[in-house]
């Protein structure tokens, strides 16, 4: 058995920044997609298959120390398609005697209602997708507590960073734009404050889950900065160090985004999860800085990395979604 060796399900943005991770720790690192195809170092197996097949999923993981969830279906697919997918995840670690890192988002705690989201929060979701997350969060913490597999479960609120794509609401629409000096596009209510989780750290807080002896059966939110800021600081803050005068920006209305709904499933999926920029959104991640020592890159810092890895591309379609 290689007790080495760490299987990523899933080579997104989440499945390569936690690469990144494990590589700079000397670790050997398997991935699998369906295609057997991704932008990693030759030297990285990638396999090809699916997930949900739980023979496949199995045998994909066989030798595994360290098993990672990073898959992430497009909206319109989840309650088809992510609970299998978790499924096949769950019994390759379980067979392979693995630890099981899972990355998930926040949905499943509900409105905020004028409070930080902690990790000892009870799941109050009113959404779909968000008491889908409850379900799956709690199938993973079953099997940990029945003693079938260990799991530590990291949690990210909107992300953003190079490969951030058009997921991110801080991702196509924007930096592309302030580089070009051109309007960038985002969704919400840009003024209220609103957390934003930096890609490579949600990658660098996976590569601990997966390693550190006090991460199982607990759920930890991934490093955020503390200073919560609002959507239209950041985009700010983009277009200065993008070395723009002036910032532009335009939010897409409540109604183009009903309309745009009509035709395009991924945004009709969108428009349930719009509560989170309706109030402050914030998302506390002391625990895994006061706990495991995981900070937060510095803000400035996160930005500057991020605008480097763009280039002054096209922007995409205003309907393309975050996750």
């Amino acid at each position: 058995m290689t007790t080495d060796l760490h299987v990523i399900f899933g080579t997104g943005a989440i499945g390569r920044a936690t690469l990144d991770s494990l590589r700079r720790r000397g670790r050997t690192v398997r991935m699998v997609n369906r295609s057997g195809k991704a932008q990693v170092p030759k030297d990285v197996e990638v396999v090809a298959g699916d997930a949900a097949d739980p023979v496949f999923a199995v045998r994909a993981a066989e030798g595994a120390a360290v098993v990672y969830q990073t898959m992430n279906p497009p909206y319109h697919q989840w309650s088809a398609r992510f609970p299998a997918l978790q499924a096949g995840v769950l019994a390759a670690a379980e067979t392979a005697g693995a630890r099981l890192v899972s990355m998930e988002n926040v949905y499943m705690y509900g409105r905020p209602a004028g409070r930080p989201l902690t990790e000892d929060r009870p799941n109050n979701a009113h959404t779909i997708k968000g008491r889908l997350r409850a379900e799956m969060a709690e199938e993973l913490l079953g099997a940990h507590r029945a003693g079938r597999v260990e799991v530590a479960i990291g949690r990210a609120s909107d992300y953003f960073g190079p490969r951030g794509g058009a997921q991110s609401n801080l991702g196509d629409r924007v930096f592309p734009a302030a580089r070009a000096g051109k309007t960038s596009i985002v969704l919400g209510h840009r003024h209220q404050p609103h957390t934003y989780t930096y890609i490579p750290d949600i990658g660098e807080g996976l590569a601990v889950l997966g390693e550190h002896p006090d991460a199982p059966g607990e759920i930890w939110h991934l490093p955020n900065d503390p200073q919560t800021r609002s959507t239209q600081e950041l985009v700010d803050t983009i277009y200065r160090q993008a070395g723009q005068h002036r910032t532009r920006i335009r939010t897409v209305p409540p109604l183009l985004l009903r309309a745009l709904a009509i035709t395009s499933p991924v945004v009709r999926e969108l428009l349930e999860m719009q509560y989170q920029f309706e109030e402050p959104f914030i998302v506390d991640s002391s625990k895994i800085t006061t706990r495991l020592g995981v900070a937060a890159t510095p803000l400035d810092q996160a930005i500057a990395e991020t605008l480097n890895s763009y280039t002054t591309t096209s922007r995409p379609h205003p309907e393309r979604a975050r996750s």
